[in-house]
């Protein structure tokens, strides 16, 4: 089942990469194709990233629509990529099937937890790779890994036949070396929609993260002159992690109510830090999730400042920095991973597209800067990021 290259679970055969083949040319002919594995594919085995859901869920007879859609535009698929458990992290560290090697700083985590698909692409495996990304598991390994990552307004894209982690937040996102591969994808995958454009950029002020203003200015040197108006915002660190914490919270209940009695009724072997996690969703209460709620509507409200109108865009750091070391221990892990989700979170509460561009370094490891855009604007973010290009 296992392969040799630990960013892959399941590698296709020629006859069964040949059965997913188009009769009729189509726009990704030549492109090779690697697919998280929580998407199901006929035929084909779903681990999820853990052999007790493997053991417990039969192969399908039926493919998720979104790797169809790519299938059927020509992309050729090379097999199925490696998640972290169920999609419940962000480190890219899977206890049962390995962990990727960050091919760009090989000594570093890969980030998770789309992180075959994200090594897969970076090491040259595949050219485009479908994931997911709930709470950044699609701009993280990006970020990490030195590619391009598009994390889709949310519902834009179809999530059918997609294992959940937290359907409220869920989305399909991809990845891959270049932009035009990324266009690419958006192509087949996004909605038609109105021509507009962002031409207003909001700068932000990242309290705690001071690398960031040095590290961002060579850019807005270049770029200041393609937006109408330009304009800082200071987001601070009571902000971040209040809207993190409400975030957290309201995906925590989500998994429980998904996976609660599947976990309880199996007991599933978890990796610890997994395992914590599930416990800890296991014991929020409707309370909990009533207070977050109410948390997560004053981040919202408060984002529609932020970005006033559709034209607006926001340029923030994708991550805290560069990858963090593979021997970093689990008590400093959890800390940054709070620091991590307060980046990752204003486009899940709010449900917007943000692509993670690999144009930062930090410690000579890949750092990605993203954009971020008002819901629905989706190809207007991918148009700008061609002019920004140019």
């Amino acid at each position: 089942m296992k392969p040799n290259a630990p960013e892959f679970v399941y590698i296709c055969t020629s006859n069964e990469s040949d059965s997913f083949q188009p009769k009729t040319p189509g726009s990704l002919d030549g492109i090779a194709l690697g697919v998280k594995d929580l998407f199901q594919i006929a035929g084909l085995p779903t681990t999820a990233g853990n052999p007790d859901w493997l053991k417990t869920h039969p192969r399908t007879k039926v493919t998720a629509p979104a790797v169809a859609a790519l299938l059927a535009a020509g992309a050729t698929l090379v097999g199925k990529t490696l998640t972290d458990e169920l999609a419940y992290s962000l480190e890219g560290v899977n206890l049962h099937y390995g962990t990727p090697i960050n091919p760009q700083a090989p000594k570093r985590l890969p980030g998770g937890s789309s992180s075959g698909s994200a090594v897969a692409v970076a090491n040259g495996s595949i050219d485009l790779g479908l994931g997911t990304d709930t709470g950044g598991s699609i701009r993280v390994p990006a970020s990490y890994n030195g590619i391009y990552g598009f994390r889709p307004s949310h519902g834009l894209v179809n999530c059918d036949r997609l294992i959940p982690l937290s359907p409220r937040f869920d989305t399909v996102g991809w990845l891959a070396r270049d932009l035009a591969t990324i266009r690419q994808g958006g192509d087949i995958l996004l909605p038609t929609t109105a021509k507009s454009s962002l031409s207003h950029l909001v700068v932000a002020d990242i309290e705690g993260c001071a690398s960031w203003r040095e590290a961002r200015q060579p850019l807005l040197d270049r770029w200041s002159e393609k937006f109408n108006s330009l304009q800082s915002i200071e987001l601070t660190e009571n902000l971040l992690t209040a809207a993190s914490q409400a975030f957290r919270i309201l995906q925590g209940r989500e998994i429980w109510r998904m996976h609660g009695q599947w976990i309880e009724q199996q007991q599933p072997h978890f990796a610890p830090e997994i395992s914590d996690r599930f416990h800890w969703c296991s014991t929020l209460t409707k309370n909990d999730e009533q207070l977050a709620e109410k948390a997560a509507q004053k981040f919202i409200d408060y984002w529609q400042q932020v970005l006033p109108s559709s034209a607006h865009v926001l340029l923030m750091p994708t991550t805290p920095g560069a990858a963090p070391w593979l021997t970093t221990s689990a008590a400093e892990l959890r800390t940054y991973r709070h620091r991590l989700m307060s980046l990752t979170t204003p486009a899940g509460l709010t449900g917007a597209p943000q692509i993670s561009l690999p144009y930062l370094k930090e410690q000579e490891a890949p750092w990605g800067l993203s954009l971020l855009a008002s819901s629905g604007s989706d190809r207007a973010l991918l148009d700008l990021v061609s002019q920004l290009q140019q």
